[in-house]
């Protein structure tokens, strides 16, 4: 039965990360972002990892899909005109799904990932309370860096919506 929920979730999700890329309002592009969010979440909880799942819906779905909505109306994103795509953004994209493929399928295939839980040690993450030491002590410094870079976009966002009055 949990296989069942697995795969319809996965289903979800695919079809929903599709809609943002094809999506041509960035409105929709948002709201099937949090559809997307959800149904990891949803993926999460399947898997037993209830905590990642409140964090993906929390901070995720929640705070950075918000944010994203916020940049969208104050930039006032019209719709452009259809432009045609050249050829060489084709080729890349061909290379780089090729290479997306060709990563999958050489990790899947690896022995490094047979293991199963039962074999794998007590892992640093594995209960909240190590979590959060591990957060705030050994990756101190990302945390850190990342909020940096969030508020140097938050701060980019307001410059550019800002209209320039012509007298």
């Amino acid at each position: 039965m949990t296989d069942l929920f697995f795969y319809i979730f996965a289903t979800l999700s695919l079809g929903a990360a599709f809609g943002v890329v094809f999506s041509r309002n960035p409105v929709n592009a948002a709201m099937y972002l949090i559809l997307t969010f959800l149904g990891m979440a949803s993926l999460f909880v399947t898997l037993e990892a209830y905590f990642l799942a409140v964090i993906q819906v929390l901070v995720y779905a929640g705070a950075v899909v918000v944010l994203f909505l916020f940049i969208i109306m104050l930039l006032d994103v019209k719709d452009e005109t259809q432009h045609r795509v050249k050829p060489l953004t084709w080729v890349a994209s061909v290379i780089g799904f090729a290479l997306l493929i060709v990563g999958i399928v050489s990790i899947s295939s690896s022995d490094n990932i047979k293991a199963t839980a039962s074999t794998l040690p007590d892992a640093a993450g594995a209960s909240l309370k190590n979590f959060g030491y591990e957060l705030f002590t050994t990756y101190q410094l990302p945390m850190q860096v990342t909020g940096f870079l969030l508020l140097i976009a938050m701060i980019g966002v307001i410059v550019l919506s800002k209209k320039v009055k012509t007298d």
